[in-house]
């Protein structure tokens, strides 16, 4: 399958756009046409539903919005959306990655960089809380509508306090995120796993890079994320797997060296062992995701 790439800076409705690192459109048929087929974009996409419902399918799962949710999709994450209820209200804010808080998340903020993305693929807020964030999204589409150079500064900074909103509401949401013993050392786990998972595997590596010993670095992972971390590292690399199963055009074997496996049958080996099918069943079942 090959996937379609958005990219924020050829999404032109009107002559200032060209000088814009944002969109804002109302959710509606007319302006999703192009989000209805599985695909790709260069920047960050918030789906915010007012009334009405719709599905997300962010990677390999469905998230259902209604009426007070609120979705974020992070930049090259395969999604799509269906299912529009007739009375379908909200709006689409598309953003260049630079608006996303990075240094804040990196620096004061890295506790809340756990996982991030996955949390708020999907987050409900409560209605004063959905209120406000809507008469920031206003604030952001008027500003839109009719920018100017002090405009455009005024709408990046709703847009940071409108993520930065966000991210506080899922504080408390999240085991994880409540746990502050060892914190830094599972960030770190997080981080590099994201970085080194196709070539290093083992617990013992990890470990060594955090200084801590592999007994004590199972401990942090169980305490904040309830699971080993051989598991966590494994379950990084079936996701990456699934992903590129249901929307590379890779072949198995081609899958298998990508990932650092020594061979196609290690890597139907290491799928079998951890989801009892092989590749092969595993692309059919991802496959009907996309085609049922």
């Amino acid at each position: 399958m090959n996937i379609k790439r958005l990219e924020i800076k050829k999404n032109i409705q009107k002559p200032e756009d060209k000088n814009l690192s944002f969109r804002v459109f109302d959710l509606n048929t007319v302006n999703i046409q192009d989000y209805l087929q599985p695909h790709k974009n260069d920047h960050f996409c918030i789906i915010i539903v007012e009334a009405g419902k719709i599905n997300v399918q962010i990677e390999e799962k469905i998230h259902y919005l209604k009426a007070g949710k609120i979705s974020i999709i992070f930049p090259d994450q395969v999604h799509s959306l269906s299912d529009l209820s007739e009375d379908l209200k909200g709006k689409i804010i598309l953003f260049e990655e630079v608006l996303f808080c990075s240094d804040i998340l990196k620096n004061e903020l890295s506790a809340y960089n756990v996982n991030l993305s996955a949390n708020l693929n999907s987050t409900m807020l409560l209605n004063p809380e959905f209120t406000e964030a809507l008469f920031l999204i206003q604030n952001i589409q008027n500003i839109y509508n009719n920018p100017s150079l002090v405009k455009k500064e005024q709408a990046r900074f709703y847009i940071k306090v409108f993520l930065l909103g966000l991210i506080e509401s899922i504080h408390g949401q999240h085991p994880v995120l409540l746990q502050k013993a060892n914190q830094h050392v599972y960030i770190g786990f997080k981080k590099l796993l994201n970085e080194q998972y196709k070539s290093e595997r083992t617990v013992q590596y990890y470990a060594s890079e955090l200084m801590v010993t592999p007994k004590k670095l199972n401990e942090i992972t169980k305490k904040h994320c309830g699971e080993t971390a051989i598991n966590a590292i494994h379950n990084r690399i079936l996701t990456e797997i699934k992903r590129q199963l249901m929307f590379s055009d890779l072949s198995h074997k081609e899958i298998a060296f990508d990932l650092g496996f020594s061979s196609p049958s290690a890597l139907n080996k290491f799928v079998k062992a951890k989801l009892k099918e092989t590749p092969t069943e595993l692309q059919q079942e991802l496959a009907q995701i996309y085609t049922a």
